[in-house]
């Protein structure tokens, strides 16, 4: 991969609540060292039921995305049930190793619950509690070790999303600009509004960075 690739830089949140899972990225992408966008989608429903985020090469995630959409929808087609978040994993590991710049999380709901996993770009697959990928995931996650705890309520994981997120953009020069957050629980998957995402920052004692 040449410097002047599109990259996502990028840090990307996963969070196992009570109740189903947070989903959490910036919206910086570079190109080098010169930041080439800074409203980038890096968090994606996947199926009604799953959300994924993307750190990486923009163009190897984008058709990541859209073939994990059509294959997902063609197996609930033929099995008449959602597919689960382990079997989701598994598969985009799967896909990985045919070699996809991507370093992707996976989140959803399914019948035994919420479940967050990590998949590298060798195709390994982790289950965890909460995780961050990406070049701010060092500052993210050092966050997570204090905030985070077991059994978090959906208010409690956004805030604590959020509080991740800033810790890295403030100290990543890959990570910033704008916030996306997504809740998937026994309902599906729910974006975050904006307005929300400003507001929670507000009361936390945050600029919002855009």
């Amino acid at each position: 991969m040449t410097e002047d690739t599109l990259k996502t830089g990028t840090t990307t949140i996963g969070l196992k609540l009570k109740d189903g899972v947070i989903l959490a990225t910036d919206q910086r992408a570079t190109m080098g060292n010169l930041i080439a966008d800074n409203h980038t989608q890096k968090l994606f429903p996947i199926a009604d039921n799953l959300g994924m985020t993307i750190a990486g090469g923009v163009g190897d995630a984008q058709l990541l995305v859209r073939y994990l959409q059509s294959e997902i929808s063609i197996y609930r087609m033929k099995k008449g049930a959602p597919m689960s978040v382990q079997t989701a994993a598994v598969m985009i590991g799967n896909i990985l190793r045919q070699g996809f710049y991507v370093a992707p999380l996976v989140g959803g709901y399914d019948a035994t619950g919420g479940h967050i996993f990590s998949v590298d770009m060798a195709g390994g697959v982790l289950e965890d509690n909460y995780t961050s990928s990406g070049s701010g995931s060092v500052f993210a996650l050092g966050a997570l070790e204090a905030k985070y705890k077991p059994g978090m309520t959906k208010d409690e994981g956004i805030d604590c999303a959020i509080t991740a997120l800033n810790s890295s953009r403030r100290r990543d020069n890959y990570s910033g600009d704008g916030f996306l957050i997504a809740y998937v629980g026994p309902n599906g998957y729910e974006d975050i509004p904006n307005e929300e995402i400003v507001s929670r920052c507000a009361k936390l004692g945050f600029k919002y960075p855009n």
